[in-house]
Order: C-alpha cells, then sequence, then structure tokens
C-alpha cells in the first residue's frame, strides 16, 4: 500500500490524473506457508493480475522481485520508476551487524536466498548461526527481535525506506556479502496492453537504467528456470564515465540453503547508448553468466525449479 500509494502520487504529478487506491489481497499475503512451499512465483501476483483482465482496475503496482519472469501478453510493464536501495538490511538487538552476532544467534528471514547466504557467511566467519523461516509484514518481523524471539531479521531495504523505517536497519548488508533477489528495490507499473493511451501516460515514470539493470537480472533467473523462490541473488549496476554510463556489471549466486555449497559469479558488458542495442546488451549479459553458472553446476543447487 505504501509503495501504491507512493506510485499514484507521482502518476498525479507527472500526468494531472487522479488516482484511486484499490486494496487487493494476494494468496502470498494470506499464506502462513513458507514461499518454497508455496511456490513463491506469482503468488504476490495473480490476483492483482485477474483484476487488471478483469476492468476491476486500470493499473497495478508490484514488487518487481515478486514478478515471474515471463510475462502474459494481455498484460504490459508500462513503467519501472527509478529503483531505490536494492540491498538486504539487518534489524539486530542492541544495534549488531551481523558479524557482530553471537555464536548461536537465530536471525530470522523468509527467503531461501537470504537463507542461503546468510548460512556461507556465516560459515565463512567460523559461527553457528540458525535460520529460522519467517513470514508477516514488517511490524511482525521486526517484533520477532524486538521481543527477544530472534537476535536478528533481514529484510530489503527498499521495504524500510517505503514504509519510513529504515533507521531501524543496524546494518545494510554489502552486495559482496549478501546478493539482492532479481529485480529488489524496482517496482513495475503494469497496465492491460490493448490500454495504449494509459501505457504511454504512466511511460513518464520509466527509469531506463533501472530496466536496463532488471532486464539483466531477471534474464538470469529466467535462464536458470528459477522462480523467485528459488535461492538465487542477482544484482546489475553501472559504471559512469563522465556523466556517461559506459559498462554494466552482472553478479549472480546460486546455493545451497544450508549455505554448504555457492556458484557465484560476474560479468560486465558495454552499454551502448542505443537504448534497443542496450536492452539486447542487457539480455546477452543476463543469458551468458546464467550459462556460465549453469556449467559450474548451479542447477543441482536450486532445489525446487519453477518452469
Amino acid at each position: 500500500m505504501a509503495q501504491s500509494g507512493q506510485v499514484a502520487e507521482k502518476i498525479t504529478e507527472l500526468t494531472g490524473r487522479r488516482v484511486e487506491l484499490v486494496e487487493i489481497t494476494t494468496y502470498g499475503d494470506v499464506s502462513k506457508e513458507q514461499l518454497a512451499q508455496i511456490g513463491g512465483t506469482g503468488v504476490f501476483v495473480s490476483a492483482l493480475r485477474d483484476a487488471l483482465l478483469a476492468g476491476e482496475v486500470d493499473l497495478a503496482v508490484h514488487s518487481l522481485k515478486d514478478l515471474p519472469t515471463a510475462q502474459p501478453e494481455e498484460l504490459v510493464v508500462a513503467a519501472m520508476p527509478p529503483r531505490v536501495d536494492p540491498r538486504d538490511a539487518l534489524v539486530a538487538r542492541d544495534g549488531l551487524t551481523f558479524a557482530q552476532l553471537p555464536d548461536g544467534a537465530r536471525v530470522g528471514t523468509g527467503s531461501p536466498r537470504r537463507m542461503a547466504q546468510l548460512a556461507s557467511w556465516a560459515r565463512a566467519l567460523g559461527r553457528e548461526t540458525e535460520i529460522v523461516p519467517i513470514r508477516g509484514n514488517v511490524d511482525t518481523r521486526i517484533g520477532y527481535v524486538r521481543s527477544g524471539e530472534l537476535d536478528a531479521v533481514v529484510l530489503a531495504a527498499a521495504g524500510l525506506t517505503r514504509v519510513g523505517r529504515i533507521d531501524e536497519a543496524t546494518e545494510l548488508l554489502d552486495p559482496h556479502e549478501i546478493l539482492p533477489a532479481p529485480g529488489q528495490g524496482a517496482l513495475a507499473v503494469e497496465c492491460v496492453a490493448a490500454s495504449a493511451q494509459l501505457a504511454v501516460q504512466l511511460g513518464k515514470l520509466d527509469d531506463p537504467l533501472t530496466r536496463l539493470a532488471v532486464t539483466a537480472e531477471r534474464t538470469l533467473l529466467a535462464r536458470l528456470e528459477a522462480g523467485c523462490s528459488a535461492p538465487v541473488g542477482a544484482l546489475a549496476d553501472f559504471w559512469v564515465n563522465e556523466q556517461d554510463v559506459t559498462e554494466m556489471r552482472l553478479r549472480g549466486v546460486v546455493g545451497t540453503t544450508d549455505g554448504s555449497t555457492q556458484v557465484q559469479l560476474s560479468t560486465t558488458g558495454s552499454v551502448p547508448a542505443s537504448a534497443d542495442e542496450a536492452t539486447a546488451q542487457s539480455i546477452l549479459l543476463g543469458r551468458d553468466l546464467a550459462d556460465a553458472m549453469l556449467a559450474k553446476g548451479a542447477a543441482g543447487l536450486m532445489g525446487e525449479r519453477a518452469h
């Protein structure tokens, strides 16, 4: 609701159109099961898309990391607004960082990707850390720490930022340690493809660099044939030369949830000035990195694979 409200304000500012928020509860919102058990892919999205196709709403705002990589022909992602911080955030007791947590600390997350990388990081630190599966909104998750049930929880920094609670993070986790989910920190504004005029208006919210980065990350995810509940992390970023974006770096990781085995690789490529060529290069980077990861055995580390 917070991120939808922010998009609505921006639409009104740029187009003059008044936007009414329609609250839709998804299966992912109400299910108490872990994401890996309910499939992950599309559980936060399907109800919103059904409402779009039924004409009940004109547009939907998704967290891009929840969006399946296969795009329905009837719908179009008209805009990807500027991405906010893609990193994961730690909220720990006593202001601790992850490296400062004691041996045997209990850390909560509902994400297999975070479980895999946190367990691997703890192993590298020579420490036993219990990764506890949790679900719930920001209040619920941080409440586990405030009550003393858990020593820390890990959430998306973007989510904390959008609800005005980023100051409660005790550490923003370096992507060198924990790569975020593909598309994390970015939003997708989706409408019916036949609503061409609306799509053009929504396109005013689009940020080309966000779209390029997310395209590379989601291409990697699709090439791995992994859903958004798989233990896959990816992040694309850019090098800037005298205000011109000249190069993209794409990093990817796949690991077992116990942290025992991990495949982590990166690649770089130029960013052409032409938008079409830049998009093609983003897709190529995602495919090439995924192929390299598969050659290193990534497929066997993902467990459940969603096609």
